[in-house]
């Protein structure tokens, strides 16, 4: 067998985590960690891609697809939205619910383990790939890694980012994203969007649901956010996560300006 497709990928992505054990915590009454993720494809040579280090919050760190494979042509990205199950258990005050924390610990080891299958699946397909997010080349300094999964999913397509940094997909904010680099040329998703923050509505409901006081109107202290995290990692090693600005707000499951639209047809 030669050759992939994006449906052919996504067919895989989506067998995965329905089938995984690893998307499935029996000591939290067989929690399902994980919906299907959405998937989406960018071209290795997108000019977006040379831009990622020029930003400030990125930086010149940031490796291009060919500096991970040589005779990369895309880029696969996905969304792994978290269920609503794990979703609803964050949405009370106080510190991160027990089911968002095994989803931000166990569903980060579901998500290597589909980083894993993918490059597997797509060497099997006769191709070549690599996961940056599994590569020893991978590094994270001053709190800046060399490869942003949130933003080379926006290269992709699959969404823009919201006041709080998270990404805004089609299925929302709340989950985790990874990222495979192919040498197979595969067409690109197109984007729905233009600005890096179009589906921010900058409703604000991130600032008032944020424990450390980390975001305001002009967006996040990532600092103080991360040594918020350190704090509950303390104190729950080796699990941790807050995500109470991705859950009980508009972005939690989806784009906020598609539920005014919806609300709007449905009157």
């Amino acid at each position: 067998m030669t050759g992939i497709t994006l449906q052919g990928i996504q067919d895989a992505a989506w067998s995965f985590t329905k089938d995984s054990p690893l998307n499935t915590i029996a000591e939290l009454d067989s929690l399902q960690l994980f919906d299907a993720p959405l998937i989406a494809a960018a071209d290795a040579f997108d000019p977006l891609f040379a831009k990622l280090k020029e930003n400030e919050v990125v930086g010149p760190q940031h490796r291009m697809p060919q500096e991970w494979l040589e005779g990369a042509k895309s880029v696969i990205s996905y969304f792994l939205p978290f269920t609503k199950r794990v979703r609803e258990a964050n949405r009370k005050l106080g510190l991160a619910a027990r089911e968002w924390m095994y989803g931000r610990y166990e569903g980060e080891q579901f998500n290597n383990s589909l980083r894993n299958y993918l490059v597997h699946f797509i060497k099997d397909s006769g191709m070549r790939a690599v996961a940056p997010g599994l590569d020893s080349r991978f590094s994270v300094v001053n709190r800046r890694s060399n490869w942003s999964e949130r933003h080379v999913a926006f290269v992709a397509g699959l969404g823009t980012f919201s006041l709080n940094r998270s990404l805004i997909t089609a299925h929302g904010s709340a989950g985790r994203i990874g990222s495979i680099i192919v040498d197979a040329a595969i067409d690109p998703t197109e984007r729905q969007y233009t600005g890096i923050d179009e589906h921010c509505t900058k409703c604000g409901a991130c600032i008032l649901r944020c424990p450390p006081l980390a975001i305001n109107e002009q967006g996040k202290d990532n600092a103080v956010c991360s040594d918020y995290l350190d704090r509950v990692l303390a104190r729950y090693r080796p699990r941790y996560g807050c995500g109470k600005c991705q859950t009980a707000v508009p972005c939690e499951a989806s784009i906020p300006r598609i539920q005014v639209s919806s609300m709007s047809v449905n009157r």
